[in-house]
């Protein structure tokens, strides 16, 4: 299906979350805050009215984007094993050929990509390029990923816990 969500089950349980947060907590309190920027009247010069106005379509557009991603979720199992290839779940280094310089990662979905915590999604640069990749320690395969800074080019290590 050309519409799913793939995510983790640990990743899915986030969404949820935040989607229990935006119906429970934030939608109710913007409310609040439409009901008293109301009744301060004059609502074309009413800066609090309109600042509540935008939150609450970012809200609900947040919920939204939500509830079609948990609806449309696909759950990937994390890779523990000892797998030949990249695929979603893996878990690699990825050794810069020039500089040495290596990254650990974990290849996710984009519903759940954070690369400030190690977690790249598959339709990212970098993730396209290993996705499908062998991992072998012996002998390591080599991708070319285009940057902004021009190209850089991977080893991808296996991941050692």
């Amino acid at each position: 299906m050309a519409n799913e969500t793939l995510i983790t089950a640990a990743g899915l349980e986030k969404l949820k979350e935040e989607l229990n947060e935006l119906k429970s907590v934030r939608r109710i309190a913007v409310s609040q805050r439409i009901k008293e920027a109301i009744a301060l009247g004059d609502l074309s010069e009413n800066s609090e009215y309109d600042d509540a106005k935008n939150e609450q379509a970012f809200i609900e557009g947040r919920i939204a984007e939500l509830e079609n991603k948990i609806r449309t979720a696909k759950i990937i199992e994390e890779a523990t094993d000892d797998v030949a290839r990249v695929r979603l779940g893996s878990k690699v280094i990825l050794e810069d050929v020039a500089t040495k310089d290596r990254f650990e990662y974990t290849v996710v979905g984009t519903a759940e990509a954070d690369p400030f915590n190690n977690r790249i999604s598959n339709e990212s640069p970098v993730g396209a390029a290993i996705l499908g990749q062998n991992v072998d320690k012996e002998r390591p395969v080599v991708v070319s990923v285009k940057a902004p800074a021009g190209e850089v080019r991977y080893r991808i290590l296996p991941f050692e816990a």
